[in-house]
């Protein structure tokens, strides 16, 4: 059954990546908006659904743990690996405005959400919280990155990015993107519940299926879709992707889920919040210094193999 699950799963992820992102970039061709906006806004949000809808529902049942490992490990999942394997199937080029201004919005993202976990260490507290005040301060950070993403919604062409793109009517466009997301809600489910199943009857810890499969699996929407977008010639959508949902998992899920309940933060979290920030910056230091903007395949295989490094370091230490 669980083997059933795994399959089915990924299936369902397949098919909604596909339907998700020929939906999004027709939206973009129609109404002249860049496919990099696509990505940071409607495929973002929603391949960023999973995340959501655990880390929220673990915040009201008093699970915060698993509330705020769900999204540093979904994050660090999106920046090392994805792009990683993503660069694997199609190299990514990367656009001056994305080097100068969202990869670096998405680094102060994880300093961001790093000083506010350190209320011992900054403020001498007994224990490390993210208030409903630090919540609402990461919400309005949210806010104002969406005031950032439609002030240039319309000033970048998408002419270049659209030539292969096929124009849809703009209800099959809509029903392909509702439709694809609830794919990648469902198949995400799938999998993650199969892959658990399956870890369980291994053997395998809770601890360590929380840090990778959870992690992961909400995060398989993202992988599919960034590398069904970078394949169909639409490497814009692929990095607004992976930059959006990091974005939108610190500064609009994390704020929400504290803005709900204060999110006690138990264990040593600075190798991971660290190991987030620094993920960031060699993204942004391959797109900034190499290869004139492009993260080539042998920079996804180390992003790749700095992820496999980190998560054995984690199963060592678990």
């Amino acid at each position: 059954m669980n083997i059933l699950l795994l399959i089915g799963g990924l299936v369902a992820i397949l098919l909604g990546a596909n339907a998700l992102t020929d939906g999004g970039a027709s939206i973009a061709k129609r109404f002249s908006v860049s496919p990099l906006v696509i990505g940071l806004t409607i495929v973002a949000f929603g391949t960023s659904t999973p995340e959501l809808a655990v880390s929220i529902s673990s915040a009201l049942k008093g699970s915060t743990g698993i509330a705020i490992g769900n999204i540093v490990g979904s994050n660090i999942f999106n920046t090392l690996m994805i792009v990683g394997c993503t660069a694997l199937f199609a190299p990514i080029v990367i656009s001056k405005n994305t080097l100068r201004k969202e990869i670096p919005l998405c680094i102060l993202s994880s300093v961001v959400l790093l000083i506010c976990s350190n209320d011992i260490f900054l403020n001498h507290e007994t224990e490390n919280i993210l208030s409903v005040t630090d919540g609402l301060i990461l919400l309005c950070f949210f806010a104002i990155f969406m005031g950032y993403t439609f002030a240039i919604a319309f000033q970048e062409s998408s002419k270049e990015a659209s030539e292969d793109v096929k124009e849809l009517p703009i209800w099959k466009s809509t029903f392909y993107i509702i439709g694809g997301l609830g794919l990648l809600i469902l198949g995400g489910n799938f999998f993650v519940n199969g892959a658990s199943g399956i870890a369980r009857s291994l053997g395998v810890s809770e601890s360590v299926i929380g840090l990778t499969l959870v992690a992961g699996g909400t995060s398989l929407p993202e992988l599919a879709t960034s590398i069904v977008a970078a394949l169909k010639k639409n490497p814009e959508i692929a990095i607004g992707n992976v930059i959006g949902s990091n974005l939108f998992n610190i500064f609009f899920v994390l704020g929400c889920s504290a803005s709900i309940t204060p999110l006690h933060i138990t264990g040593d979290n600075n190798f991971n919040l660290l190991m987030l920030v620094g993920s960031s910056i060699l993204l942004w230091l391959f797109g900034l210094f190499f290869a004139k903007r492009t993260i080539t395949r042998i920079e996804g295989s180390i992003l790749v193999l700095c992820y496999i490094a980190y998560i054995t370091l984690l199963i060592y230490t678990a």
